[in-house]
């Protein structure tokens, strides 16, 4: 079937969590039972109560409030930070002892950073904006090679 109308590309989109850990969220609930035995000696089921509340309140909390990494409409958002892809340049992935390297030694001081522990890939993305004091953003993924396919895709 033909069609008169232009084809567009799909815009390309990605969404990220940087949620932490299994352990620790295991760690953070670990909350609950702590609550539970400091009102225990008040009123055993009032501690109880308070501590399913405190330990669903500090897993929920870890988990809501993590940071998002996000690209859409032609924007890359990492936690409330954002930047246009026209400004972005090379794109380079880490994994392993490689994103232990550009997590530490490898990390330029004038570079914007989120990394998160837990997380091993890392993504590092150099910024070409005169204006801009900052020259890579450096920020944790789970599939960093995911994010710059992505990231060039949608930059076209």
């Amino acid at each position: 079937m033909h069609s008169s109308a232009p084809a567009t590309l799909p815009d390309a989109s990605y969404r990220e969590r940087l949620s932490p850990s299994l352990w620790v969220l295991v760690s953070a609930a670990v909350c609950g039972p702590m609550v539970a035995l400091v009102l225990a000696p008040l009123d055993s089921v009032l501690g109880l109560i308070a501590g399913i509340v405190v330990g669903a309140a500090v897993v929920a909390a870890l988990v809501l409030l993590s940071p998002v990494v996000t690209v859409s409409d032609g924007w890359l958002r990492v936690g409330r930070a954002r930047i246009e892809l026209a400004y972005l340049g090379d794109i380079e992935t880490f994994t392993g002892d490689d994103a232990r390297q550009a997590r530490g030694p490898g990390l330029s001081p004038s570079s914007w950073h989120l990394l998160r522990g837990g997380i091993d890939g890392v993504v590092r993305v150099e910024v070409r904006d005169a204006d801009d004091p900052v020259s890579h953003w450096v920020f944790s993924s789970r599939t960093p090679e995911r994010v710059a396919a992505i990231i060039r895709s949608a930059r076209g």
